[in-house]
């Protein structure tokens, strides 16, 4: 295992040619999105999360040039507001039309769970156009899950479901978030050469200087590789600056089907994003699940069935959004999306592949780590980034022509949600 000390920032290489996709064209099955927004994630204790969600909504509305009476389902997705009828309260403040509303809670793939119900209703011909809104209000809420053995156990008695005697929390296991996130990122470096502290590192490198451009990124400052590596522990390899923070946020986005969107106006076609695939899976059983969450094989089988779907190939992504809620999740899922080899998340990283200026940029919003994880808006907000750079609207980080993109998030339990997008051929 690799575990030197970098002394410089990670060398990058050129971009090399890639097979591109021919631009989108509309068919009338085919499923878009026309209208998106986020706030800046940040902390927000003026405002309530209606107002989060009513200010993205309308704004993505507004983008799309639609209004809420165009609107045939909604889809509402927050994780710790979930039993208060979100949708419902968000109706109420941007317009009260009687349709369908799905109110979401699917832990960190909540968002691309709410954008799912709007797709899938598009697609069963139920809707023409529907509105998805994933938002969270979590301010400085700190550690998620794992709180630790309090007391210790010293009779031991088959209890429960399972007939567990006791938490794996402490003794063989963690249920805490840089723990589960980092054994995964161990267990990866111990089957494969190449990978160790610097490898895991310059992930975070990368993400806190992509960062820098993007304005809606919760924190927007350059680290060097020392000062992630020297930052306070959580749970090896994961460092401090190596992990994503909480806070407040919301992202939505418009979706329509193909067959209605040949009927507007041509400034809203060209615009318009083609939403290639959008998949939802859950774990299947794996053995080593029954003690540690495994976060690969549910990410694996949605990336194979995104790429089946859309046609397409990892080698013809422009641009990942993918769920960084920590150095070591990112780089696992390298390999758990087909972005490299197989074992050679290591080398892609020393590559300098998935930096903006490489062949497969990853996190040009400087991801969680740096953007930002209001766990209820993330999987919109990850459509949201794909989205406007395919737009070519993305500003100072845009990715210089891209065609195609892919966003990806995970939630423990779990729940893993991949969405493939192309620009508009027109």
């Amino acid at each position: 295992m690799a575990t030197k000390s970098a002394k410089k920032a990670p060398a990058k290489k050129k971009p090399a040619a890639k097979k591109k996709t021919a631009a989108a064209k509309i068919e009338d099955d085919s499923v878009w999105l026309i209208g998106t927004d986020m706030t800046a994630f940040g902390r927000y204790p003026d405002k309530d999360l209606v107002d989060l969600g009513a200010e993205v909504a309308m704004n993505a509305m507004a983008d799309g040039g639609v209004t809420i009476q165009d609107m045939d389902v909604i889809g509402a997705g927050t994780l710790f507001q979930a039993s208060t009828g979100y949708g419902q309260r968000l109706q109420k403040q941007i317009g009260q039309t009687g349709v369908p509303v799905f109110n979401v809670a699917n832990a960190c793939a909540t968002g691309a769970t709410a954008l799912r119900t709007v797709y899938l209703s598009i697609k069963a011909g139920e809707a023409d156009m529907g509105l998805a809104v994933g938002a969270e209000q979590m301010g400085k809420m700190g550690l998620l899950g794992g709180a630790g053995s309090k007391k210790e156990k010293h009779v031991y008695e088959p209890d429960g479901r399972y007939g567990a005697v006791t938490g794996v929390d402490g003794y063989i296991g963690t249920e805490g978030m840089p723990g589960v996130f980092a054994q995964a990122g161990m267990e990866y470096a111990n089957d494969y050469d190449g990978v160790g502290f610097e490898q895991f590192a310059k992930v975070a490198y990368k993400n806190h200087l992509h960062s820098t451009l993007n304005p809606l990124a919760q924190y927007r400052k350059e680290f060097s590789m020392e000062e992630i590596m020297g930052a306070p522990t959580m749970s090896y390899p994961n460092t401090l600056l190596m992990c994503c923070p909480t806070g407040d946020g919301a992202a939505a986005a418009v979706l329509v089907s193909g067959e209605r969107l040949k009927s507007m106006p041509k400034k809203v076609q060209k615009r318009a994003v083609k939403i290639s695939a959008s998949v939802l899976t859950s774990d299947p059983y794996t053995e080593s699940a029954q003690v540690q969450p495994d976060v690969n094989t549910l990410t694996q089988n949605a990336a194979a069935q995104a790429y089946e779907t859309a046609g397409v190939d990892p080698k013809d992504l422009d641009l990942v959004e993918l769920h960084d809620c920590f150095a070591t999740a990112e780089l696992i899922h390298y390999d758990n999306l087909g972005l490299c080899e197989k074992g050679g998340a290591g080398d892609f990283i020393d590559s300098g592949a998935p930096f903006r200026d490489g062949t497969t940029p990853v996190n040009v919003s400087g991801g969680l780590i740096s953007k930002g994880h209001p766990i209820g808006a993330t999987g919109v907000a990850n459509v949201f980034e794909v989205a406007t750079h395919l737009r070519g609207e993305a500003g100072d980080r845009q990715i210089k022509g891209a065609k195609v993109g892919l966003a990806h998030v995970i939630g423990l339990g779990s729940a893993c949600g991949v969405h493939v997008m192309e620009k508009s051929g027109l």
